[in-house]
């Protein structure tokens, strides 16, 4: 290995430690109160290193709310996918599998979703917030009209804000199994928008 491999190889596991660190302490005191020397030594960095990888405290928000959605568009494009390998071609049932998945994303990270849906962050973190709805909305509309049953523009903004709002209720969930129900009934709930004709 060569001594730039492994230059970079130790900045990367400093970048991921420096996220692992930001996630806590995002988590635990919010991102107002929430303290740059405190992520670093929390990631055993130095303040200084903590600036190389990112520019501010927004930069590291931001970079994990990303990273959250990402994972988050990951789960519901399989969860369609699969649905569409399984025979599936009605769009609202499309739909409503990758919802599912995102909402079971919601409660696994529960967490990250309470703080990204809570509306705090950084200046502008608002903004960000609404530009990626409406990139995820235009996914969904995208996704789900080459399908039976097309979906209007109005209905898929219905389905995508309470997929949204659901997502925030089923991570402040006291336990499991109510998330689950939480779920279960938003789904069911989205199906009698658009009953099987």
């Amino acid at each position: 290995m060569t001594e730039a491999t492994t230059g970079s190889t130790r900045a990367q596991i400093t970048r991921a430690a420096l996220l692992d660190a930001a996630r806590e302490v995002f988590v635990a005191s919010g991102y107002e109160d929430a303290k740059l020397v405190d992520i670093a030594d929390r990631a055993g960095a130095s303040i200084g290193s903590l600036y190389h990888h990112f520019t501010a405290k927004s930069d590291l928000w931001i970079t994990l709310y990303d990273e959250y959605t990402r994972r988050q568009q990951h789960r519901s494009a399989r969860a369609f996918r699969t649905a569409l390998a399984a025979g599936e071609e009605d769009a609202l049932r499309l739909f409503i599998a990758g919802t599912r998945a995102y909402l079971e994303g919601c409660w696994e990270e529960r967490q990250l979703a309470r703080i990204f849906l809570s509306g705090s962050g950084p200046a502008g973190f608002g903004l960000l917030t609404r530009q990626r709805f409406r990139e995820w909305l235009h996914a969904n509309s995208t996704l789900v009209n080459g399908h039976t049953r097309p979906l209007s523009d109005m209905l898929v903004l219905c389905l995508t804000a309470m997929a949204t709002e659901a997502g925030r209720e089923v991570a402040a969930a006291s336990s499991k199994a109510k998330a689950r129900r939480m779920i279960d009934e938003v789904l069911e709930l989205m199906g009698r928008l658009y009953p099987a004709s």
